[in-house]
């Protein structure tokens, strides 16, 4: 088939096309061009590593460069995206998580394509935050435009796993929120996650639907992963708790500094976002239980968080975590 892919620079972006690739699939990948003395560089790094997919370097929030140039040539058969805003404050997360593909899927009825693959997020079955909500927002919108749509919500990823990698490796204590047992997740690759969102375009059981998605296992809590990386290290175990109070703390003084000062109101979202991940599970959330419930949640693939540690470990190849960074 014909795929329109956004989001293709991120590391699901990526794997995702490199999917669509494997599968015989024609990709054509909508990205926003490269700004700054080093575009030119940037731009054909990029190329490289989608080699074998077709790249036009159109602004996605531009409705009418998306419409006219995005969607030219051949129809189009399927919209794929993985496209998220970097950092979750709220003026990014309407313009890109819902405005920006709210343009996108208009411009792609308009050019007769009938299937769209939306990557969204586990966390937005409970709400709380400005970006949940504008993925939220897009969801409502996709599932009333007519097309045939897979809305994928995966667990934690492995690269918001890696964080504390490196302070282990410098011999510090790995930090928990608490005791570290109050939450759980099912990590899954970006490979995995890729196979699944591919799958979605030819299996019809996954059509017009809202799919939850972990990796293999069962499910592991914060000290869990530090026990093990402490393992694979040969290193004697070091926890250091921080009370969620904390957070909270933080958050007020910064909520009440944002009145005043537009940094501080950013800094207390992605404190509020900080606190979000700290305290709530990447399951699928029960609301006749009011539980995370990890035997409800599906697993996908073959590759485990436990395996990718040592991998990097061994390698000095974790992942560049960016405007993710939380540690």
């Amino acid at each position: 088939m014909r795929v329109m892919l956004l989001g293709a620079t991120g590391t699901i972006g990526a794997a995702t096309a490199r999917a669509l690739l494997h599968q015989g699939h024609e990709v054509v990948c909508l990205l926003r061009p490269r700004q700054g003395p080093n575009a030119l560089a940037a731009s054909q790094t990029i190329q490289h590593q989608l080699a074998g997919a077709q790249v036009r370097w159109i602004d996605p929030c531009d409705a009418t460069a998306v419409l006219r140039d995005g969607f030219a040539g051949p129809q189009f058969d399927v919209l794929v995206s993985c496209m998220a805003s970097r950092t979750g404050l709220p003026a990014d997360a309407w313009r890109v998580d819902h405005q920006a593909h709210v343009q996108v899927l208009e411009a792609a009825k308009r050019s007769g394509v009938g299937q769209v693959v939306l990557l969204s997020a586990m966390c937005v079955q409970k709400p709380m935050l400005a970006f949940q909500q504008a993925k939220l927002a897009f969801e409502q919108a996709l599932m009333a435009s007519g097309l045939t749509y897979s809305i994928v919500r995966p667990t934690a990823f492995f690269k918001s796993l890696s964080g504390q990698l490196q302070r282990v490796k410098q011999g510090q204590a790995f930090l928990l929120f608490g005791d570290g047992q109050g939450t759980a997740c099912k990590p899954i690759s970006d490979d995995d996650l890729a196979d699944f969102m591919v799958s979605c375009i030819t299996d019809n059981s996954k059509h017009n639907r809202i799919l939850p998605i972990g990796g293999p296992g069962p499910a592991i809590t914060p000290r869990q992963q530090g026990e093990k990386l402490f393992a694979l290290m040969g290193l004697p175990i070091r926890f250091k708790s921080v009370p969620v109070a904390l957070l909270d703390l933080i958050i007020g003084v910064l909520s009440v500094l944002g009145k005043l000062i537009p940094a501080a109101a950013n800094k207390a979202e992605l404190a509020r976002i900080g606190r979000y991940y700290a305290t709530e599970s990447m399951l699928v959330w029960n609301p006749d239980t009011q539980r995370y419930d990890a035997d409800a949640t599906p697993s996908h693939g073959t590759q485990t968080l436990f395996e990718a540690y040592a991998q990097w470990i061994h390698t000095d190849s974790a992942p560049e975590r960016g405007d993710h960074a939380v540690f």
